[in-house]
C-alpha cells in the first residue's frame, strides 16, 4: 500500500522549549497563605466564596497549559492548613473545578488517585514515556523522599523538531502511528505519536500501551529514534518536587518520563506520596480523528478522556 506523503513542518511557539534554556521563573509561580485561605473559604461555603487571588492565578495556569509551554509549577501551598482526613484531596478538587471537569482514573470512577513510591527515573534508565488520557494533569506532592524525588518532563514539539532535523523517515512513521492497546482490549489500534488538528499540534506517546509485539521493523526503528532524541542533553527538564508543590501539565504537549518505584525496603511512611487529578478543560484544542479511540470525543473544549466506565468512553 502506497501511503500519501506527509507534510512535515517544524513546530514553533513557547511549547517548543528546551530544558537547558529555561530558568525556574519561566515555569514556577508562587502560591501561599492568601490563596490557601480562599481554598478554605470554598471548602466552607462553596457557593459564596470569592477568589480574588486564586482565580487569576489559575487563569494564568490555564493559559500556560494550552497556549504556553504546556506546564507550570505552583510552589508554596501550606499543606499543614489542610492536615485532616481527605483535606489534600479536597484541595485538589477545588483547584480542579476552577480549571475543568475531573475525569475517572479507574473502573471504580476514582477522581483523585494517590501515587506512593514513584521516585523518578533512575540514572541511565531507558527513556520511557507516560501519556494520560486527559487535557490536563495535576500532581500535588504530599511527601518527598530524602534524595531524588524529581519529575522529568519532555517537550513534545521540540522532540518533533529534533527528529525533523535528524530522521525524517522516523518522524513520518510516528505521524502515521504506532499500534496501541486500548483499555477495552481487542486488536491494537494505530494512534499517531505526533499529529495536528486544524493545523494545531498534538502528541501522545505511552510506552505502557504500545503493542510492542505488533510493531514492524520500521516502527521499532522509529520508536528507538524517538527515545534517542529524547535523551539528548539539554532537551528534558527535571523538576524536584517539594511537599505542597502543584505541578500542572498538558500531556498533549509535555510528556512525563516514567520512573522506577522506590526500593521496596523503604518504609512506606518515607516513600514519596503524590495525589493525581485528570481534567477535561473547556479551552482545550481539538484532537485528530485518530485520537478518538483514546479520548472518546475530539472536539475542542469537549468533555473527553479518562477511563471508560460501564463500557462507555468518558466524553464519548
Amino acid at each position: 500500500m502506497i501511503l500519501p506523503p506527509l507534510r512535515l513542518v517544524p513546530q514553533a511557539g513557547p511549547a517548543a522549549w528546551s530544558g537547558a534554556d529555561l530558568a525556574p521563573s519561566d515555569w514556577m509561580l508562587p502560591i501561599g497563605g492568601e490563596e490557601a485561605a480562599e481554598i478554605e473559604a470554598v471548602l466552607a461555603a462553596p457557593d459564596g466564596a470569592a477568589l480574588p487571588r486564586l482565580g487569576p492565578l489559575l487563569a494564568q495556569v490555564a493559559e500556560r497549559l494550552e497556549n504556553g509551554r504546556g506546564f507550570v509549577l505552583l510552589r508554596g501551598l501550606p499543606l499543614g492548613r489542610f492536615d485532616t482526613p481527605g483535606g489534600p484531596e479536597a484541595v485538589l478538587r477545588v483547584i480542579g473545578t476552577r480549571l475543568g471537569t475531573a475525569l475517572p482514573q479507574d473502573g471504580a470512577g476514582s477522581l483523585v488517585v494517590g501515587q506512593t513510591g514513584e521516585a523518578g527515573p533512575a540514572l541511565g534508565a531507558p527513556m520511557r514515556f507516560m501519556a494520560d488520557p486527559a487535557d490536563a494533569v495535576v500532581l500535588l506532592c504530599l511527601r518527598q523522599v530524602p534524595t531524588g524525588g524529581s519529575v522529568t518532563l519532555i517537550p513534545a514539539a521540540s522532540l518533533h523538531n529534533a527528529l525533523l532535523r535528524t530522521d525524517r523517515a522516523a518522524l513520518a512513521t510516528l505521524h502515521r502511528g504506532l499500534p496501541q492497546i486500548l483499555p477495552g482490549g481487542g486488536e491494537p489500534v494505530p494512534v499517531p505519536v505526533f499529529s495536528t488538528a486544524g493545523g494545531i499540534f498534538v502528541s501522545r506517546c505511552d510506552h505502557a500501551t504500545i503493542a510492542e509485539a505488533a510493531l514492524d521493523a520500521e516502527q521499532r526503528a522509529a520508536l528507538a529514534a524517538l527515545e534517542a532524541a529524547a535523551s539528548a542533553p539539554g532537551l528534558a527538564l527535571t523538576i524536584p518536587l517539594h511537599p505542597g508543590d502543584l505541578l500542572f501539565r498538558n500531556p498533549l504537549l509535555v510528556w512525563k518520563r516514567a520512573g522506577p518505584e522506590d526500593a521496596m525496603d523503604t518504609p512506606e511512611g518515607e516513600r514519596r506520596s503524590l495525589l493525581r487529578l485528570w481534567l477535561s478543560t473547556p479551552g482545550a484544542r481539538a484532537l485528530p480523528e485518530s485520537y478518538r479511540p483514546v479520548f472518546g470525543e475530539i472536539s475542542a473544549g469537549a468533555r473527553r478522556g479518562g477511563v471508560a466506565l460501564h463500557a462507555t468512553m468518558v466524553g464519548g
